[in-house]
């Protein structure tokens, strides 16, 4: 089976059933994962929007059958070269963004996000691959 994870913004807008059809179809027949990144922003919102219980039940349970990419020493060194080369760069990069893009480099992962700036830098130098809308 084909995986790809999914950026945060994409499960938000999944779980809202608001993603473009666009990006919907070429998400078709690949599985879904996502990083320990996206678990935490997850919880955060859920925390600070005051989630009801069966609203956080929901996602746990949605977020919970899939695969979840989790922290390495080997995501660790590949976020640092990444932060490191943005800096070189002059580009600073955010760093949820570079340690949701890191677990995908490691584990040889597309991302599917709809927030493309956010990446572009980690396709161009370091092999990222994304599916977009």
């Amino acid at each position: 089976m084909e995986y790809v994870v999914l950026d945060t913004d994409v499960v938000s807008r999944t779980h809202k059933r608001t993603l473009p059809a666009s990006l919907v179809r070429r998400l078709v027949g690949l599985a879904p994962a996502v990083s320990f990144v996206t678990a935490g922003e997850l919880e955060k919102w859920a925390v600070i929007y005051s989630w009801g219980r069966a609203r956080r039940e929901a996602l746990d349970r949605w977020v919970g059958g899939m695969p979840q990419l989790e922290y390495s020493g080997e995501v660790a060194r590949v976020w640092g070269r990444m932060a490191g080369e943005a800096v070189r760069r002059g580009r600073p990069r955010q760093p949820n963004d570079m340690w949701i893009a890191a677990c995908c480099i490691v584990d040889g992962l597309p991302l599917a996000t709809l927030n493309v700036k956010d990446y572009e830098d980690f396709v161009e130098h370091h092999g990222l691959v994304l599916v977009t809308a």
